[in-house]
């Protein structure tokens, strides 16, 4: 069994864990501003630790503790440079995920929650890996940590998060919420909760749990279908939590927390991106405050369909928005860097050789 990386530690438990070896918590402030914000990979040869840090750490890196992150194995940037994907190897050798996005005055990543993913949505490359296992908090925030670094080199600063990526985020529900709350801790990477979105395809008890325990980050529903019928044949998931039953509970959610509840629809040519599938889905919203994110499909080797026309996409939303609904097409990011969740991973496996195998697993960020 591996050692725990110093990276799944969360600010609490790294507090905890000095208090119990003799060091004041208040030493886990230092420690956390060098992991987190100065993204220092080795932080024994920072300056910045105090004597009494500095012996704990090299104690805890002796006995218990790595540093290990998750290792670069490719990155593709996209032809107008606004989009790199990263696929990052874990220390098991699972390989998953990372993007960085780009658009007008800000950048956002795009974040994975678990190596495959149990959902088996039929237009999501990941959803037709299956599941392997859950991210650890380490391999969650690390990946945070990747799209800063990259960022930075650029002379950028990474704004939003979106946990959009490999995984179902409420399927790993503990796990992620402290590794958000890591991601927001300062002195560290401190992004705002605010500009962190949660996105699910309906897990209808961790909705209500979400909403029972008051998180501050927006809720995404990746809805793409307006009938049972239709939505069970795209997303299985819906055949536990049909259509009724989640939009009850985001009814709950929005009601209880004041807050508006943000729908994907993924527009698939001739499936759903017709303008009655667009009265449906009306009717389907109606009294709830919501936005409608449109996203034309990026399509994967393993679904037949196709994406949606422009005339399709602009008269889907034309009507949408004549209703009083808000809604927006999402910007057409990194198609030609297989930006889909799951995709380069994908295609990766299939086309595998030795000449491109990951590098094995650091003890430091790979830059």
């Amino acid at each position: 069994m591996p050692l725990e990386s110093l990276y799944d530690l969360s600010f609490k438990t790294l507090q905890s864990r000095l208090l119990s070896d003799g060091v004041r918590p208040i030493h886990a402030v230092q420690l956390w501003k060098l992991l987190y914000y100065e993204l220092e990979p080795d932080p024994n040869t920072s300056d910045m630790l105090s004597p009494p840090l500095r012996r704990w750490l090299k104690a805890a890196l002796e006995e218990s503790l790595t540093l290990s992150q998750p290792s670069v194995c490719d990155r593709l940037d996209s032809s107008d440079g606004l989009t790199k994907k990263l696929l990052l190897r874990l220390h098991d050798g699972q390989e998953i995920e990372t993007v960085v996005m780009g658009y007008p005055g800000r950048f956002t990543a795009c974040i994975s929650s678990q190596a495959g993913c149990a959902m088996g949505c039929v237009f999501c490359a990941t959803g037709q890996m299956g599941f392997v296992r859950h991210l650890s908090h380490g391999e969650i925030v690390t990946q945070v940590m990747e799209a800063q670094r990259l960022l930075r080199a650029e002379g950028n600063k990474l704004r939003n998060l979106v946990l959009m990526g490999m995984g179902e985020p409420l399927h790993n529900y503990d796990v992620v919420m402290e590794a958000l709350a890591s991601v927001c801790h300062l002195p560290g990477i401190g992004i705002a909760p605010s500009r962190i979105s949660v996105s699910t395809v309906g897990l209808v008890p961790g909705i209500i749990r979400f909403t029972e325990e008051r998180l501050p980050y927006s809720l995404a529903i990746s809805l793409h279908a307006a009938t049972d019928a239709e939505r069970s044949a795209l997303l299985p998931v819906n055949q536990r939590w049909p259509l009724s039953e989640l939009m009850e509970a985001c009814r709950y959610y929005s009601r209880k927390l004041q807050r508006k509840v943000f729908f994907g629809w993924t527009l698939i040519a001739g499936q759903n991106d017709s303008a009655d599938h667009a009265l449906v889905l009306l009717e389907l919203l109606q009294g709830l405050d919501a936005h409608v994110n449109l996203i034309r499909l990026n399509r994967t080797a393993g679904f037949s369909g196709r994406t949606s026309e422009e005339p399709s996409t602009t008269a889907f939303q034309k009507a949408i928005q004549e209703a009083g609904v808000p809604c927006t097409v999402r910007q057409y990011r990194g198609i030609d860097v297989a930006a889909g969740c799951g995709q380069l991973r994908a295609d990766r496996q299939k086309f595998k050789s030795p000449e491109i195998e990951c590098p094995p697993n650091k003890a430091s960020a790979v830059s």
